[in-house]
């Protein structure tokens, strides 16, 4: 699609160039002009456009009424005269005239549109106001963006608005049909982030070849199961097979857990994130005792399986005496800390699945796209923008690290799945 529009856009450059190459002429009157100083390159494109743009709906009127004729009437169809309009551009709306006809008979109906003007009327100034938007610029502010024209029709907040809320509810509609048939999802990370009072669940998806997709958002937290379970019967629904293995990355919710088994079964390992495991364990000690901590937690996640588990439960043991909390967090989930250990993936992919990092780094994304939103109005809002944030973002995402390796994870999710069809998995 994006190719075809392209090829599109080359010629229509290529045909505009011809034509004037050959009425050079005529511009080097333009020429003279912009040299003397007597009018501003942007001016010139400015009035050089609408000019073209007049001319376009004068053409687009005699393919319907012929060719206007001075002091004469046509049969059925003619002229009549002009009337000023206002057409979309991208960045603003411009005023234009635009030319009249009607139908001889007259009465009701008797105005007839001009085609070019109608196309030129639709609502395409909201897709640039979109991506505007999410840089950072407030509708407050988008009057100071736009270049200052004096005979283009005002663009005020509220406009501004309505455009963003018409483009974010396309986009959110759009998401929520998105299919996933025949894409071969093998991993997939689940994060709540907060947004103003708010709390969003996202999961993330990595295919086979390494892409990531924002598969869902929902509104709630990665504690409900209600929610966890929503969001994941949707991805069934919307073509994510539960009978095809899939490895589940996410932070320490007891929701998630039942979220997955219950939705998707019991053919799915899950990897628990060490990040928020490492955050949760040090939460509990002072600052001079989290640095022994940290390191015998990195440490241990290099080992394999069995040694990492007995090493940090001996450093549990530990820290039992005088920090109970921080012993106890350290003990909970241990075995879930070490799936893509016994999962025997390489050190390339175990960075990439060992953390949700992955997620992390489009939730900043968003973040950064949604900076400027102060007032949180409701919970449609919110997934209007956290929608067009991540969709926004999505465009920029790059290929996961290791992805050269990922036929050696599925490789060891289809054994992992043999594995618990004969109930050799716990």
């Amino acid at each position: 699609m994006k190719k075809r529009i392209q090829k599109e856009q080359n010629e229509s450059k290529r045909a505009i160039r011809k034509i004037l190459e050959e009425n050079g002429s005529n511009l080097q009157t333009l020429l003279a002009i912009i040299e003397a100083g007597k009018i501003a390159v942007n001016e010139l494109i400015y009035d050089t456009g609408k000019v073209l743009i007049e001319c376009l709906f004068h053409l687009s009127a005699e393919k319907i009424a012929g060719e206007k004729k001075r002091g004469k009437r046509g049969e059925g169809i003619y002229w009549h005269g002009s009337q000023k309009g206002v057409v979309n551009l991208q960045e603003r709306k411009v005023s234009v005239e635009r030319p009249r006809l009607r139908r001889k008979a007259g009465g009701q109906g008797a105005e007839i549109e001009i085609p070019a003007y109608k196309e030129m009327q639709k609502p395409d100034v909201g897709i640039h106001m979109v991506a505007s938007m999410l840089r950072g610029i407030s509708t407050r502010k988008y009057e100071e963006v736009l270049p200052e024209m004096a005979e283009s029709a005002g663009i005020k907040k509220s406009s501004v608005s309505r455009n963003y809320i018409r483009q974010s509810e396309k986009k959110l509609q759009e998401f929520a049909e998105r299919r996933w048939d025949g894409i071969p999802i093998v991993a997939i990370f689940i994060d709540g982030v907060h947004v103003g009072g708010y709390q969003v669940l996202v999961a993330l998806g990595i295919d086979g070849e390494g892409i990531k997709h924002v598969l869902g958002i929902v509104e709630g937290t990665t504690e409900n199961s209600e929610v966890v379970k929503a969001l994941l019967s949707d991805l069934v629904e919307r073509g994510i097979s539960p009978s095809q293995p899939i490895l589940f990355i996410v932070d320490g919710a007891k929701a998630l857990r039942k979220g997955i088994r219950e939705v998707f079964g019991n053919f799915h390992p899950l990897q628990r994130c060490r990040i928020h495991k490492e955050r949760n364990v040090l939460g509990y000690l002072p600052m001079e005792e989290q640095k022994q901590t940290r390191w015998v937690m990195k440490a241990a996640w290099k080992c394999e399986a069995q040694k990492g588990i007995a090493k940090l439960k001996e450093h549990a043991d530990w820290l039992e005496k005088k920090y109970p909390k921080a012993a106890a967090s350290l003990r909970e989930g241990l075995e879930e800390m070490f799936t893509i250990k016994r999962l025997g993936l390489p050190s390339s992919l175990c960075r990439s699945f060992g953390t949700t990092n992955i997620i992390e780094n489009p939730n900043s994304l968003m973040r950064r796209r949604t900076r400027n939103v102060t007032n949180w109005q409701n919970g449609n809002m919110v997934m209007r923008w956290m929608v067009t944030a991540y969709t926004d973002a999505e465009l920029h995402f790059h290929r996961i690290g290791g992805y050269k390796d990922l036929w050696t994870l599925e490789a060891a999710l289809q054994t992992y799945k043999d594995n618990a069809i004969l109930g050799k998995v716990a």
